[in-house]
């Protein structure tokens, strides 16, 4: 059996201490006492040595630095004595106690931040709470990516809130920018940690995106935010539509559904609320949803389409297909429009047939060509009273 070893600092033993704080006061306290020794030695030299103070001070500094330029030197016995003192005690033993200590501190912050249980001192962060049950590493990569790409975020911390990650984040999230607290989000020194006041945006993801109890963590979570007056800027996922109203009673910014698949849609509600409602309306297929139409376009312009639709009822467009089977999103405005089929965003519930959505454009062809015709009527009309 192996003999106990001692440790080789008192405060190893105390493993309830910060020992963060400790190493960084012991690392002061040595400072202290090596700048009592220099100012000590100095004060000898000035004394009992035929030197000046800026002389004793040159002399003191390169005994401390173990350089011995020899351009002085003292004779007397108090100033040998001294500085012999000085080299040992604290050249030799005082500067690497330093140095031990702040190689020991390095280490021990290394390992506090890959365990995640080092606290940044982050303002103006996104904090993500909770990791998702199954494919966290690529979601959080593509929610980084997302929400980068925006110009006012480019540089946004991301700092992650989890007990997820215990062996520290992989390596892809690490090279992202992305720091984790090895925590919980219904702990309120967890979210004093991750500094929760002073966030620009709180998420909380559901535990586990298929099952509705992990609504009832959710919950926990953001009723202790909303405690905290942080409901304006938490944005929560909720598995049971049925919980909506629950959140929403806690004053939560936005709530929507857990799309693992598509982080976009959460990346959309932090930066501009309310458009998540549109992409949730399109991935439910309950209220809205996108839905093509095969027909002829060739006489009418992106404007008059999607007027046309707007004026009768039908939808919204979104975009055309040309002759290239090519999807053409946003075409320019007043460009006429020659393709084979239009996609447009209907109601789930009443979806036009094409039938509809040719007589739209067919009504609108016609009131085009009465108002051309009431135009040059009205410019034929001008034109005749000026010649008369």
């Amino acid at each position: 059996m192996m003999r106990n070893r001692r440790p080789l600092n008192p405060e190893h033993t105390q493993s309830h201490l910060p020992m963060g704080g400790l190493i960084r006061s012991r690392i002061k306290r040595l400072f202290l006492i090596l700048g009592g020794l220099v100012c000590t030695q100095i004060l000898v030299l000035w004394a009992a040595e035929p030197l000046s103070l800026l002389e004793a001070v040159w002399l003191t500094m390169t005994t401390l630095a173990t350089v011995g330029y020899g351009d002085y030197a003292p004779v007397t016995t108090i100033g040998r004595i001294s500085t012999i003192s000085l080299m040992f005690v604290a050249s030799i033993t005082l500067l690497t106690l330093i140095v031990s200590d702040y190689i020991e501190y390095r280490f021990y912050r290394r390992e506090r931040i890959l365990t995640g249980r080092w606290v940044y001192n982050m303002k103006e962060h996104i904090v993500i709470i909770n990791t998702p049950s199954r494919g966290g590493e690529q979601y959080f990569m593509r929610f980084a990516s997302q929400i980068r790409s925006i110009p006012e975020y480019h540089t946004v911390p991301i700092m992650i809130l989890t007990r997820q990650f215990p062996g520290g984040l992989p390596s892809e999230l690490n090279d992202a920018g992305l720091v984790h607290f090895h925590g919980a989000g219904n702990d309120p020194e967890a979210l004093k940690a991750v500094h929760a006041g002073s966030a620009r945006h709180i998420i909380v993801l559901a535990s586990d995106e298929s099952d509705p109890f992990s609504d009832s963590l959710t919950f926990d979570i953001a009723h202790r935010l909303a405690e905290s007056n942080l409901g304006s800027k938490t944005t929560v996922e909720c598995v049971n539509d049925h919980n909506r109203e629950r959140f929403k009673a806690l004053g939560v910014r936005t709530t929507i559904r857990p799309v693992r698949t598509y982080p976009e849609i959460m990346v959309r509600s932090v930066v501009a609320p309310g458009s998540e409602r549109v992409l949730e309306d399109m991935f439910n297929y309950e209220k809205d949803h996108p839905h093509r139409y095969d027909l002829e376009l060739d006489d009418l312009s992106w404007a008059d389409i999607v007027s046309a639709l707007v004026r009768h009822g039908i939808g919204t467009a979104l975009a055309y297909i040309d002759h290239d089977n090519e999807v053409v999103c946003h075409p320019d405005t007043n460009e006429e429009v020659e393709g084979k089929g239009l996609i447009v965003l209907v109601r789930s519930n009443d979806t036009p047939d094409v039938s509809e959505v040719e007589e739209a454009l067919d009504r609108y062809r016609e009131f085009l060509k009465q108002w051309r015709t009431l135009r040059e009527k009205k410019d034929a009309a001008k034109g005749n009273g000026e010649t008369t």
